[in-house]
C-alpha cells in the first residue's frame, strides 16, 4: 500500500516536472500575469495595440484625404484637356455627335486611366458614356456651375458607383457654353493604396508585439536566474546568509556611496582600519584613514591589488564602481592584508634579480679573448644593478698577457671603469695605482677574500691611499665599497672595486657573496684572455720572425708588398722575393690552412723549403712537386706523433721572371691565379693550370710560360684578399681587376689602391699581397756567341769577351772573365757534343753563362799534385763570387757571377 502511494506521488511529481520542462508551459510560467515580466508584457501589449490602432486610423484618414485630392485633380485635368481638345466644337455641332465623340472619349478615358469621360449637352443629356446604354440619358451630378462657364468637382453616387467627378464647360469663340465634359474615378480605386499600406502597418505592429514578448521573456528569465526562482521569504533568508558571510570573510569590504560616504564596512574592514563604531554614514575623508587609502576611496578610480599603506600594514586594495552593472552610484573596495606576503615577495624579488645578474654575467662576460674588453664587460654588467660605479684594476703583467706576479701586485693599472655618471673623482682608466698596505684592496689581495667597507667615511686605511682624492670621493657621495681580488689558478690577477653612491643603503654580506660569484667568473674569463694574449703575442712574434724582414737586392723587378693579420689570429700566409742566377727573380706566395702557432710554424718550414729548393734553380712545377712531398711527410710525421691525424693543407704559387727574355714561368698548387696589368692599361687574370693543394694527392703540377712586356705589374695574393666570407671569389676577382685598371701606378700605390677597393675592415683571414713591376735588361748589356766544338775557338771567344768588356768599361775584369770562360768552354768541348753558347750579362754584377746540350753537371774537387786535370772548376770558384748549374729542356747552363766595381742598379723603367 505504501509502495503504491510512493509510486503515485513519484508519477505525479514526474508529470509536473514534465509539464514544467515543456516549452509551452515554460513560456507561460515566464510570462505569468503574476510575475513582473508578465505584467510588463501586458502593459507593452496594450501600448502596442494602442499605437497600431492609432496608426491605422490616422493612415486611413490621411490616405483617403490624399487620394481623394489626387482624384479630384486628375478628374479635373482630364475633363479640361478633353474639353479644349481640337475638334470638340465641330463634333458637338455635327449631326451625330455621339458617333464622333464616343470613340474619342473612350480613348481619352483609357489613356488617362479614369473611369469615365462623358460629353453632354448643356441640359445634361449624355453624348458619350463607358456604358453605351447610358447615352442619351441625363448626367447624374451638379452641372449648374458648368453651364455658367465654371468648373466643379464633387463626389456623388453615379451610374457606375460612388465616384469623384469634375464637370467643365465647352465654349465657342464667343464664350458661350455649347456643351459640357465630365471625367471621374470610382472611390473604390482611391482606397486601393490604403489596402497596400495597411499590411505593412499591421506587420510592424505584429513585430512590435513579438519583440515585446521576447523582451519580457528574456527579462523574466534574467530575473529568475538572478533570484534562482526564490520567493520573498527565501530572498530574505538568502540576504541573512550573505550578511553573515560578508562579516565572516577574512577580507575587508567597504561600500561607499556616490557622495563618498561609507555605507557598509564588514568586521574585517573595521579590524584592519580600526574604524569607529559610528563610521557608517560618515564621509570617507573623516574616518581618519591614511592618505594613500583615502585617495583611492575618494578618487573612485579602478584598482586591482594596488598595495597601499595603512598604519603598520600593507593592504592590497581592489576598487570598483557599483554603477558598472546597473547598481546605485558608488564604489566597493576589498582590502587584504599583504604585509607578510610583501616581505617574502621582496626577498624573492631580490633573489631573482641577483640570479638574473649572475645569468647575464655568464652570458656577457668573456665574449672575447681580450683582457681589456673582458674587464669592461665585468664593469658594465654590474653597474646600476649591484653598484653605482665598478672599477677593475689589473697587474701590469696581466694586461700584457704575462703571468701575474707572485704574491699579488701592489701596483696595478686601472683597466676598466664604468659608472652611472662621468664626472666622478675616481682614478681614470690607464692610471697606475700604487695601493697603500692599509687599503681594502691590499687587504683583499693579502687575505685572498673580499673586503667590505660598508661606510667608507669610517675606514681610515682607505683614506691613507690618497687623502685629497678620498675626500673628494666622499664629498661626491660615494659611501660604500666592496674590494674583491681576482683569483685564477692560484694567482692574483688584480682587484675589482664596487662603489655605491646613489643608493642610500650600504653594501651588506649578501652583496659581498654576489660580488664574489661575479668576480670568480670574471677571473676565469680574464685568465683565459690573458693566456690567449700571451699565446697570440708568441704566435705573432713567431710569424713576424718567419716572414721576410725586407726585400732582397735585385734589379729585375720593382716590388711592393702588404701583409695584414686576420681578426681570428695568426695565420699561415707568406710571400717571398728570391733572386736567382742570370738576373732572374722568383716570386712566391703561399697560404697554410688554419690559424695559430701550428699554421705559423708550418708556414716557416714551407718558406725555408722553398728557399732551399730555389737554390737548386728548379723549374716552378718541379719545385712544387718537391714541396708537395714535404707537406705529405709533415702530415705523416704529425699523424704518427699524435693519435689524431692532422692534415696540414697549403696552397702555393711560384713564378720565375727572366728580365733578359722578358718571360715569366708560373706554376700554382690550388692557389688563386695571378693578375697582370699591362702597360696599355688592360688587365688580365692569367689562365693557368690550377693544380691541387699541396699534400693532397701527390700528382704532378703544370707550368705555364707567358711573355711579359716591360713595365707590366704582376699581382700575386692569397685568398683572404678576394674572399671575405660575404662575396664569392669571382666577385673578388672582378673588384681586383677593376682596381688595377686605369693609369699606371707604382707598386706601392697599386698595393694601397687594391686594399682600399677590396678591404675596409680588418680581414677575417690573413692577406698577403705582392705587386711587382717588371724591368728588362737593355740589349746593349747582353752579349752572346755560338761557339763551335773546337778548342781552337776558345781564343776567338776570349778576344770577343775582351772587346765587349772594354765597351762596358770593365777592362779590369777582362783577365778574370777570360780565365773563367776558357775553363767553362774547354770543359763543355771536352765532355759534351753539340752546340755551345756563351752569354755575358751586365747587371748588378757580371754574369757569364755557358750552355751546352749535356745534362751532366761538373763537380768541384781538390786535384792531387800528380793529377793532370781537375783544377779548372777550382779556379772558377776562386775567381767568381758565385757559380752553379741549372738545367734546361735542352741541356744545362753553367753560370758564374762576378762583382764589378762601380756597378749600379738600373733606374726604374
Amino acid at each position: 500500500m505504501g509502495r503504491s502511494r510512493f509510486s503515485s506521488a513519484s508519477a505525479a511529481t514526474g508529470r509536473r516536472r514534465h509539464r514544467r520542462n515543456r516549452p509551452g508551459s515554460r513560456s507561460r510560467s515566464l510570462l505569468s500575469v503574476r510575475s513582473i515580466a508578465g505584467q510588463i508584457f501586458v502593459l507593452q501589449l496594450l501600448i502596442v495595440l494602442l499605437v497600431v490602432a492609432t496608426g491605422v486610423t490616422a493612415l486611413v484618414l490621411q490616405t483617403r484625404r490624399d487620394d481623394e485630392r489626387e482624384a479630384r485633380h486628375r478628374a479635373l485635368a482630364v475633363a479640361e484637356s478633353f474639353a479644349h481638345a481640337p475638334g470638340i466644337l465641330d463634333a458637338l455641332r455635327s449631326s451625330d455627335p455621339t458617333a464622333v465623340l464616343q470613340p474619342r472619349a473612350e480613348g481619352a478615358r483609357v489613356g488617362a486611366d479614369v473611369d469615365f469621360v462623358v460629353v453632354m449637352r448643356t441640359d445634361g443629356t449624355r453624348y458619350t458614356h463607358p456604358r453605351p446604354n447610358r447615352i442619351g440619358k441625363k448626367f447624374v451630378g451638379e452641372i449648374g456651375p458648368a453651364r455658367r462657364g465654371e468648373r466643379s468637382t464633387e463626389t456623388v453616387q453615379g451610374t457606375i458607383g460612388r465616384v469623384v467627378q469634375s464637370v467643365v464647360p465647352v465654349t465657342d469663340a464667343d464664350g458661350r457654353v455649347v456643351g459640357l465634359v465630365a471625367a471621374g474615378l470610382r472611390t473604390s480605386r482611391v482606397s486601393k493604396s490604403l489596402n497596400d499600406e495597411l499590411p505593412i502597418l499591421l506587420g510592424g505592429g505584429a513585430a512590435g508585439l513579438a519583440l515585446a514578448w521576447g523582451g519580457s521573456a528574456l527579462a523574466s528569465r534574467r530575473l529568475r536566474r538572478l533570484t534562482h526562482g526564490l520567493d520573498p521569504a527565501k530572498m530574505t533568508r538568502m540576504y541573512e546568509h550573505h550578511d553573515a558571510v560578508l562579516h565572516a570573510v577574512r577580507e575587508g569590504v567597504l561600500i561607499v556611496s556616490g557622495d563618498r560616504r561609507l555605507l557598509l564596512a564588514n568586521d574585517e574592514a573595521r579590524r584592519l582600519l580600526a574604524l569607529p563604531d559610528d563610521a557608517e554614514g560618515r564621509h570617507v575623508a573623516d574616518l581618519g584613514l591614511d592618505v594613500p587609502l583615502t585617495e583611492v576611496l575618494v578618487s573612485g578610480r579602478v584598482t586591482t591589488d594596488e598595495v597601499v599603506s595603512s598604519g603598520d600594514r600593507l593592504l592590497a586594495v581592489n576598487h570598483r564602481s557599483t554603477e558598472r552593472h546597473g547598481g546605485p552610484p558608488g564604489t566597493v573596495a576589498t582590502l587584504r592584508d599583504t604585509t607578510e606576503l610583501h616581505t617574502v615577495t621582496g626577498r624573492a624579488e631580490t633573489a631573482s634579480k641577483r640570479l638574473r645578474l649572475l645569468y647575464d654575467a655568464g652570458m656577457e662576460i668573456g665574449t672575447t679573448l681580450d683582457v681589456r674588453r673582458t674587464a669592461e664587460e665585468l664593469a658594465q654588467v654590474t653597474v646600476d644593478r649591484l653598484a653605482d660605479f665598478t672599477s677593475v684594476d689589473l697587474a701590469e703583467t696581466v694586461v700584457l698577457g704575462e703571468e701575474p706576479p707572485a704574491g699579488g701586485a701592489i701596483q696595478m693599472r686601472r683597466t676598466a671603469l664604468t659608472g652611472i655618471r662621468d664626472d666622478h673623482p675616481l682614478y681614470p682608466v690607464d692610471e697606475i695605482i700604487d695601493f697603500a698596505a692599509s687599503t681594502p684592496q691590499v687587504q683583499g689581495v693579502d687575505d685572498r677574500r673580499a673586503v667590505l667597507a660598508a661606510r667608507l667615511c669610517e675606514v681610515q686605511g682607505w683614506r691613507a691611499q690618497d687623502p685629497e682624492r678620498a675626500q673628494r670621493i666622499l664629498d661626491y657621495g660615494v659611501h660604500s665599497l666592496i674590494a674583491v681580488p681576482l683569483r685564477a689558478r692560484g694567482g692574483i690577477l688584480g682587484v675589482v672595486n664596487f662603489w655605491r653612491s646613489v643608493k642610500p643603503e650600504p653594501f651588506d654580506e649578501d652583496d659581498v657573496a654576489l660580488a664574489e660569484e661575479l668576480v670568480a667568473h670574471a677571473a676565469v674569463c680574464l685568465d683565459n684572455a690573458r693566456r690567449y694574449t700571451r699565446e697570440h703575442a708568441m704566435a705573432v712574434t713567431l710569424q713576424q720572425s718567419l716572414l721576410p724582414r725586407g726585400l732582397p737586392d735585385q734589379s729585375a723587378l720593382d716590388v711592393a708588398y702588404r701583409y695584414l693579420l686576420a681578426r681570428a689570429g695568426v695565420g699561415g700566409d707568406w710571400f717571398d722575393v728570391i733572386p736567382l742566377p742570370g738576373a732572374r727573380v722568383a716570386l712566391v706566395v703561399g697560404d697554410v690552412v688554419g690559424h695559430g702557432l701550428h699554421a705559423a710554424a708550418t708556414m716557416g718550414r714551407l718558406r725555408t723549403a722553398v728557399h732551399n729548393f730555389s737554390s737548386l734553380d728548379l723549374p716552378p712545377d718541379e719545385l712544387l712537386s718537391y714541396l708537395d712531398e714535404l707537406v705529405s711527410s709533415i702530415d705523416q710525421d704529425e699523424t704518427t706523433a699524435s693519435e689524431a691525424a692532422t692534415v696540414t693543407g697549403a696552397t702555393c704559387l711560384y713564378a720565375i721572371y727572366d728580365p733578359v727574355e722578358r718571360r715569366c714561368v708560373v706554376a700554382r698548387a690550388g692557389h688563386p691565379p695571378p693578375v697582370i696589368a699591362h702597360p696599355d692599361g688592360s688587365v688580365e687574370v692569367l689562365d693557368l693550370p690550377a693544380g691541387l693543394p699541396l699534400g693532397v694527392t701527390g700528382l704532378p703540377f703544370e707550368a705555364a710560360e707567358i711573355q711579359v712586356p716591360e713595365g707590366s705589374r704582376l699581382v700575386l695574393y692569397t685568398d683572404g684578399l678576394i674572399n671575405d666570407g660575404v662575396r664569392d671569389v669571382d666577385a673578388g676577382l672582378e673588384l681586383l681587376t677593376e682596381a688595377l685598371r686605369g693609369p699606371d701606378r707604382t707598386p706601392e700605390e697599386t698595393c694601397q689602391v687594391i686594399l682600399d677597393a677590396l678591404l675596409h675592415d680588418r680581414p677575417d683571414d690573413d692577406v698577403a699581397l705582392l705587386v711587382a713591376r717588371t724591368r728588362s735588361v737593355p740589349p746593349d748589356r747582353i752579349a752572346d756567341w755560338e761557339v763551335p766544338a773546337d778548342p781552337a775557338a776558345v781564343a776567338d771567344v776570349r778576344g770577343k769577351v775582351t772587346r765587349t768588356l772594354s765597351a762596358w768599361g770593365l777592362d779590369e775584369e777582362a783577365f778574370t772573365t777570360e780565365l773563367i770562360l776558357s775553363e767553362l768552354i774547354t770543359n763543355a768541348i771536352r765532355y759534351t757534343s753539340g752546340p755551345i753558347r756563351v752569354r755575358l750579362i751586365r747587371d748588378n754584377g757580371l754574369i757569364c753563362e755557358v750552355a751546352d746540350s749535356s745534362s751532366t753537371a761538373p763537380h768541384l774537387r781538390y786535384a792531387a799534385t800528380t793529377d793532370e786535370g781537375g783544377r779548372g772548376l777550382f779556379l772558377v770558384a776562386q775567381f767568381a763570387e758565385r757559380w752553379g748549374t741549372r738545367y734546361t729542356p735542352t741541356g744545362k747552363v753553367i753560370w758564374t757571377e762576378q762583382a764589378v766595381p762601380g756597378s749600379a742598379v738600373r733606374e726604374d723603367a
